[in-house]
């Protein structure tokens, strides 16, 4: 199997360099005149800035995505690892004190230790 780890951004690195020399390739080959050539070139680079801009934009909210529901299941394993945390303690606290032969709070609290 081949690995296919960052083939998007190598993608789109790929097309969009292959897309900038094949259209310096035809607008230095193309017999226009010179304003007419600048005012495709600016053209050109607008629409590649804006699409920049989008592919940005995109990347960046599925970071923030990816991202808040990581910090969602942290957050969820947190609370799930400190109720059982809790909870054994106080399995612990039980099993010293029956070891010690010692009666629980409640019991103390009922009465059953009293002279």
């Amino acid at each position: 199997m081949t690995a296919t780890h960052g083939t998007h951004t190598g993608s789109f690195a790929g097309l969009l360099l292959g897309g900038l020399v094949g259209v310096g390739i035809a607008l230095v080959a193309a017999p226009r005149s010179g304003k007419e050539t600048r005012q495709r070139i600016s053209g050109f680079a607008e629409d590649v800035r804006g699409r920049a801009k989008c592919y940005a934009l995109r990347a960046r909210e599925k970071a923030t995505s990816a991202a808040g529901k990581g910090i969602g299941f942290l957050k969820g394993k947190k609370l799930l690892i400190t109720t059982a945390i809790n909870a054994g303690r106080e399995a612990y606290a039980k099993e010293t004190l029956r070891r010690a032969g010692a009666h629980s709070c409640e019991e103390y609290e009922r009465g059953a230790g009293s002279f």
